[in-house]
């Protein structure tokens, strides 16, 4: 199931606070570089790593996994890990992020059917194989300030 640009436009612009699971703390890492952007459009972004718990970026304190974000009310997490590991991050985000969880967004290069479908099942809406950095840029007209033709018309500049 593939969303339209509205869908993922309402997305960007419903979502508060992203759990950015697999994030890097060397700045030139994808991950890095899209929580970074993300933080500065004013989402909050909660880092997760094993590899880095207890460090912080981004004004927020890395977590090693989602069982200590029962309270952070995360609307959407962002899996910037391989396709294998989506399921036990999926199990997770039911297990602790729900109900307030709406979105699971898995990164270029990340599809898990199985796992989409048992998200969705939970009414949760399922992106695969997107950036949600570079959606935002598409969506919110960021891109065509850069000179890139993005498929959308519009009169602003």
């Amino acid at each position: 199931m593939t969303q339209t640009d509205a869908e993922i436009r309402s997305i960007l612009r419903d979502t508060k606070t992203i759990a950015c699971i697999g994030i890097s703390a060397n700045p030139v890492r994808p991950s890095h570089f899209v929580a970074r952007y993300l933080h500065n459009r004013n989402y909050r972004v909660i880092p997760v790593n094993p590899g880095q718990a207890g460090k912080t970026l981004f004004g927020e304190v890395v977590h090693a996994d989602l069982s200590t974000l029962k309270d952070a009310k995360v609307d959407m997490i962002d899996i910037f890990r391989r396709p294998e590991a989506v399921p036990e991050i999926l199990d997770q985000a039911l297990e602790y992020l729900m109900p307030h969880l709406k979105t699971v967004w898995m990164q270029i290069g990340v599809e898990h059917e199985d796992a989409a479908e048992r998200a969705r099942a939970h009414g949760l809406n399922v992106i695969q194989n997107k950036c949600p950095k570079i959606e935002y840029q598409r969506l919110f007209g960021e891109l065509r300030k850069a000179g890139f033709n993005t498929g959308i018309i519009s009169s602003r500049l």
